[in-house]
């Protein structure tokens, strides 16, 4: 974690009231590229190994940080792995063939790509059925590794954040899959902090976000069990703003393109198209519009994806 001191001083020059703004640098975590889906990936690929895996499955995206990662967790553990990524934009030989595509097959996982009107969860089903025939014992690793096993890692950041000794008031991030947001929250609520998450979403409108991510943080601290001492979660305390979204998930908009420009040209830290550069996006609209005190500690969770801005470079160009 660290201080974004420029970033601070750059919104500053125009009179606004802007908080101490701080990062913490998730994109440094480990797995080809680093990225929060390493976080997940420790307990999803343990629970693998406890099984008796042989193989990892996971979906996403054609240019989904979350495969890159796994095919990644998947080579450290000497595992198989199989990628159905969805074809959901039409976009130009860059997008198809660069940044987390190249990744993956660099990785060595098996791609299998798949139409935007496929049913995911049918292509997912002949890629075990295949991995079976070869005598493999797959293990599916869920979209985002957004499950109550893969939200554990998330807790285990919260504590972190907690005992960091930097008094954070608030944590900022992209909510996609919701199960960094719901670990996180179920962290922070299994802790007994008042440490609130402020999540902006990337993939749906923010009522099924706030939905997605309060099921699953319910179900992350039933997970806990009696390694915790707090209360359940509170749906209020479930803060979802979806205006930085734009169309759809993946499709570039202005406020993102300024925004990564701004944190580049400022502090030297590379964002990402899909999720932290519309995170932050949102984060300087709040700013702009008084939301936040110069008071309050503001840490923003940089969750990754930064190779997939080589496939987003005619977006910037």
């Amino acid at each position: 974690m660290h201080p974004l001191p420029r970033l601070q001083a750059a919104l500053a020059e125009s009179g606004r009231r802007v908080p101490n703004l701080w990062i913490k640098r998730d994109d440094r975590i480990g797995l080809a590229g680093g990225g929060n889906k390493a976080r997940k990936l420790e307990f999803l690929v343990g629970e693998a190994l406890a099984r008796g895996a042989t193989a990892l499955v996971t979906s996403g995206a054609v240019q989904s940080n979350h495969a890159r990662q796994t095919a990644a967790a998947a080579a450290v553990s000497g595992l198989a792995c199989t990628l159905v990524l969805q074809r959901k934009l039409s976009r130009d030989v860059e997008y198809d063939a660069c940044g987390n595509v190249f990744l993956d097959e660099l990785l060595g996982a098996r791609v299998v790509t798949v139409a935007a009107d496929e049913d995911m969860d049918d292509a997912v089903a002949r890629a075990v059925a295949s991995l079976e025939e070869q005598g493999h014992r797959p293990y599916v690793v869920p979209v985002g590794g957004s499950n109550a096993t893969g939200s554990l890692g998330y807790v285990e950041c919260a504590q972190e954040i907690v005992t960091s000794g930097l008094p954070v008031d608030r944590v900022v991030l992209a909510t996609g899959s919701s199960g960094t947001h719901a670990g996180l929250l179920s962290g922070f609520t299994a802790l007994g902090s008042d440490v609130s998450v402020l999540g902006f979403s990337v993939y749906r409108d923010a009522e099924a976000t706030r939905e997605a991510v309060t099921t699953l943080a319910a179900e992350t601290l039933a997970q806990l069990g009696d390694h915790r001492n707090g209360p359940d979660v509170d749906p209020g305390t479930v803060v979802v703003d979806d205006l930085s979204l734009g169309p759809a998930y993946g499709v570039p908009t202005a406020e993102m393109l300024d925004a990564v420009r701004l944190v580049a040209r400022t502090e030297g830290v590379l964002l990402d198209p899909v999720y932290t550069g519309k995170a932050m996006a949102g984060l300087l609209r709040w700013i702009r519009e008084g939301r936040l005190s110069e008071q309050e500690n503001v840490l923003f969770l940089h969750t990754g994806g930064v190779p997939g801005l080589f496939a987003y470079r005619t977006a910037f160009s």
